[in-house]
């Protein structure tokens, strides 16, 4: 599940990345463009509803290239996502 919000004080997006809490079971991390492709800058969060979930904060009018990495070089895509191909997964914020 991807979700967006702007904040109100400076026009930014957040963009949470969640995912069900054992699906995949191990530790998932998201990367992409936005974080320099970085497996160790957005790990997913346990959450009291169930979910794990990370943050990224960025401008209006950007498009993020990312994917999912889980414990083991596990990469996989999310199907919210505006569209996926051969390079990853793409969002318009």
């Amino acid at each position: 599940m991807i979700k967006m919000s702007r904040t109100v004080r400076d026009g930014s997006v957040r963009v949470t990345f969640a995912l069900p809490a054992g699906e995949p079971a191990g530790a998932v991390s998201v990367v992409g463009d936005f974080n320099n492709w970085d497996p160790f800058a957005h790990p997913l969060r346990k959450r009291s509803n169930g979910t794990r979930s990370t943050v990224v904060t960025t401008v209006p009018g950007q498009t993020l290239r990312f994917r999912y990495l889980a414990e083991g070089g596990h990469w996989f895509d999310d199907e919210a996502a505006h569209t996926v191909d051969h390079q990853g997964a793409t969002i318009s914020v």
